[in-house]
């Protein structure tokens, strides 16, 4: 597949011939970051609007908050709190690509049917063992992230002996299990910053993210006012958007196609000016 032209999601088409953006909107009370700013269906619905126009392609809508020793809550709370937002995005943004993020199939199969276009997956499959067959069967496109552990326990002293190797292999793995299953929908990777990673790892991925490439699958990073920043320069989640802007330009140039990001107008600050940066000829 010839992902960096276009790919086609539900009756939409994804231009990748240029770096995405994708909006985070988490409609919990406890995210890391934006827990409880966006309670409301209607605030809700007016940030994604907001980060439409300041030119996200995507919206990532999340009910469960995947922050390290985060609590974890029921499907039947998840999909209630998705439920109402879902269709009122839907009907408020009908162009807009909607990513719905979670980890379980039922949920999943249930935006899907309530006009999600994209599962954005933090397990990879491996939390919820039918997710690969229930996305098969419905062929929606497909966001796989690699996590070690899960997020009550992805930083208890993360181990690997060669993370990128060994987060190739994962993503080599599962896409052969789900192209043998017959899923033929868009699949996008994500190296999961944060997830089960020291500051060591998430450095080591970003600089080798350009091996990602071998998987000739569009690649995603979200690194918007993670730990891999604040840990570094001894900041705090809501000063983290000039460093999430340095670590944004470096995954574009080391070949990132789509960015996810809480900060659309910056992050579309920054595509710009790497696409100049990188469409220049030397005199």
């Amino acid at each position: 597949m010839n992902y960096k032209s276009t790919i086609k999601i539900n009756n939409k088409t994804l231009d990748l011939s240029k770096p995405v953006l994708m909006g985070i909107l988490n409609f919990t009370p406890d995210s890391f970051y934006d827990g409880g700013k966006f309670d409301k269906i209607s605030s809700a619905i007016a940030h994604c609007c907001k980060m439409a126009e300041q030119g996200a392609s995507i919206i990532d809508i999340g009910a469960v908050s995947t922050r390290p020793f985060a609590g974890e809550i029921k499907a039947e709370t998840e999909w209630q709190r998705l439920s109402d937002l879902l269709t009122e995005l839907r009907n408020t943004l009908p162009e807009i690509i909607i990513s719905v993020d979670t980890y379980r199939a039922s949920v999943a199969e249930k935006a899907a049917n309530s006009g999600a276009d994209i599962i954005n997956d933090i397990a990879g499959g491996q939390y919820d063992q039918s997710m690969f067959a229930t996305i098969t069967r419905l062929q929606i496109p497909y966001i796989m992230m690699h996590m070690q552990g899960t997020p009550q326990t992805m930083q208890q002293n993360p181990h690997y002996d060669n993370v990128v190797e060994e987060v190739l292999s994962f993503f080599r793995h599962n896409l052969k299990r789900l192209k043998q299953m017959g899923h033929n929908a868009p699949i996008i990777i994500d190296p999961g910053f944060g997830f089960g990673k020291t500051v060591e790892h998430n450095y080591q991925l970003l600089k080798s993210l350009d091996r990602l490439k071998e998987l000739n699958c569009p690649v995603l990073t979200g690194v918007s006012r993670k730990s891999m920043i604040n840990k570094v320069l001894g900041t705090t989640p809501d000063r983290a958007l000039n460093g999430t802007t340095v670590i944004n330009t470096i995954a574009l140039l080391k070949g990132a196609d789509i960015l996810r990001v809480h900060d659309v107008a910056e992050a579309a600050e920054v595509v710009k000016l790497v696409q100049i940066f990188q469409n220049t000829r030397k005199p």
